[in-house]
C-alpha cells in the first residue's frame, strides 16, 4: 500500500480525522445480482427507519459537515457523498448502479454514513497526502464535470488532487481494467463505527468482488 499521511494543515483544523484504508486485488464485474439484492434490501430498511430531515443529525454525517465548515467549504452546497447517497435513497428509493466494486462501497456508505473514497490503486502515482484544496483548485469529478475542490478535504498524489469526500476524480476511478483497489473510509472524529464499516467492506469485497491480498492501514492525525 502507498504511504498515506494527513497534512498538518488539515490536522490542525480537524484534529480527530481518521482514515481506514483497505487495499486488495479485485475481480471487476459490471454488475452483481446478489450484491444488488442486498443493496435493495438496505434501501428498503432505510426508508422505514430514517427520515430525510434526520440525515444531517446522524453523528458521522454531523461530524463530516462540521469538518467541511472548518476547512472553509459549505456542506450544503457541496454535499458529502454519504449524505448525497442517503438523500437519494430516501427521496428516490434508489442509488446508482455502477459496478460490483463501487456498488459494495456505496452499500458500506449508506449503511454507516461514512463518505468513502474508491480508487484504482495502479492509477495513483506515489505517496498520498490528505490535505485541503487550494484556492480555485479543480479536477474532473466522476459524473460532475469540473469540480471546485477549493477548501475541501482532498487526497493528492505526485500528479495532484484525485479524491474528495464529495466526488472522486475520473483520473483514478474504478474501471474494467482495475485489478488493485484502494478504499479509504473517512471519519472526522474518533468512532468505533469505522471498525465496523471496515469489517463490512472486507466481507463485501470478498463475497462480491472475489477480493484477495488485503492490506489494511489506519491513519490518524498526529
Amino acid at each position: 500500500m502507498q504511504s498515506i499521511t494527513i497534512s498538518n494543515e488539515l490536522a490542525e483544523k480537524v484534529p480527530g480525522v481518521v482514515l481506514s484504508c483497505i487495499e486488495c486485488d479485485v475481480n471487476f464485474q459490471e454488475q452483481n445480482g446478489e450484491l444488488w439484492e442486498e443493496i435493495e434490501s438496505k434501501i428498503e430498511e432505510l426508508n422505514k427507519s430514517l427520515r430525510v430531515e434526520n440525515i444531517s443529525k446522524m453523528p458521522v454525517i454531523a461530524a463530516s459537515r462540521k469538518a467541511y465548515k472548518k476547512c472553509g467549504k459549505d456542506p450544503a452546497r457541496y454535499r458529502l457523498s454519504a449524505e448525497a447517497l442517503l438523500r437519494r435513497v430516501l427521496k428516490r428509493g434508489e442509488i446508482y448502479q455502477v459496478n460490483n466494486v463501487v456498488d459494495q462501497l456505496n452499500l458500506v456508505s449508506i449503511s454507516s454514513g461514512f463518505s468513502i473514497g474508491g480508487y484504482d490503486a495502479d492509477r495513483i502515482n506515489g505517496a498520498i497526502t490528505f490535505g485541503i484544496g487550494e484556492k480555485e483548485e479543480t479536477y474532473e469529478g466522476i459524473g460532475r464535470g469540473e469540480l471546485n475542490i477549493e477548501f475541501m478535504p482532498v487526497f493528492r498524489d505526485a500528479k495532484g488532487a484525485f479524491g474528495t469526500p464529495t466526488s472522486d476524480s475520473v483520473r483514478t476511478c474504478v474501471t474494467e481494467q482495475t485489478k488493485r483497489f484502494l478504499m479509504i473510509i473517512i471519519a472526522y472524529e474518533p468512532t468505533e463505527n469505522i471498525e465496523n464499516a471496515t469489517n463490512q467492506a472486507q466481507q463485501l469485497l470478498k463475497t462480491y468482488a472475489g477480493a484477495t491480498n488485503f492490506e489494511l492501514k489506519t491513519i490518524q492525525a498526529i
